[in-house]
Parts: structure tokens; sequence; C-alpha cells
């Protein structure tokens, strides 16, 4: 059974792979949504560009 709360899963997608013309890398975390209600910005590691870029939350 899944957990009760504000705690939702979300998906991080890399805003400099697709200018680029690489695909970009995705990562899945939890945030919760009462808290911060906005989209969530985190430095990751892209292994396809070999850096850290910034990944934005997607839909």
């Amino acid at each position: 059974m899944a957990k009760k709360g504000p705690r939702n899963v979300i998906t991080l997608e890399c805003t400099e792979a697709r200018k680029e013309g690489k695909s970009p890398s995705r990562y899945t975390t939890t945030k919760n949504k009462k808290t911060t209600p906005e989209r969530v910005e985190l430095k990751k590691y892209n292994p396809s560009l070999r850096r850290v870029t910034v990944h934005k939350e997607v839909k």
C-alpha cells in the first residue's frame, strides 16, 4: 500500500542536453508539495554530457 502524506514522486530532466542534440538524463526523487509548491531545479550529473547540469522538474 502506498504511503499517505504530502510527499510526491517527481521526475527531473536535464535542460542543456536537448540544446546540444543529445538525449536528456532523468532522475526521480520526492518532494513535499506543501512546503515547495513550485517546480524544483537541482544540479545533477548528466552522463551523456559528462558534466553537472541543471535538471528541472517535468510534469
